[in-house]
């Protein structure tokens, strides 16, 4: 990550009237997506309602390079209801990893699918020169009883 001072993102945003501000995003996506970062086109951005799906997803790669240093929801947050200083608390945060891998891997979806692990299998061991088991009793007979007799 390129380091960027936060006071600068804070006067630059103020001078252009905004237009710094789409440049940070634009520039902070693109490193965040070369450190292994999902965010999808900048394009999103002056699109109105998915403006905010586009910085949700930025808010979540925030996340990724931070290891979890800087939560999504907070960045999130600190980006609607601050703007331009709550870009420069992101960009705070950004510059203490910068230099550093990420160490995580990719939030959410890669942690929902559960790893599970297959127990130990026994083997079955049958006892040695055992006897078969005795064949399941038969039914008693009835006892001998004359037919009855026949008539004419």
């Amino acid at each position: 990550m390129k380091r960027v001072e936060p006071i600068a993102v804070i006067f630059l945003t103020i001078i252009t009237l905004g237009i710094y501000a789409l440049v940070w995003f634009v520039s902070t996506k693109d490193q965040m997506n070369s450190l292994g970062a999902k965010i999808p086109s900048a394009w999103l951005i002056i699109v109105p309602i998915v403006n905010f799906y586009w910085m949700w997803k930025f808010c979540e790669g925030v996340e990724y390079v931070t290891s979890k240093k800087m939560e999504g929801v907070m960045a999130f947050i600190l980006l609607c209801l601050l703007g331009f200083i709550g870009m420069a608390i992101v960009q705070d945060s950004l510059n203490k990893v910068a230099g550093q891998p990420a160490q995580q891997s990719y939030p959410r979806q890669a942690q929902q699918t559960p790893q599970y692990t297959q127990a130990p299998q026994q083997q079955y061991n049958p006892p040695a020169a055992s006897t078969p088991p005795p064949p399941p009793s038969a039914s008693p007979k009835p006892p001998n009883i004359p037919p009855p007799p026949k008539s004419f």
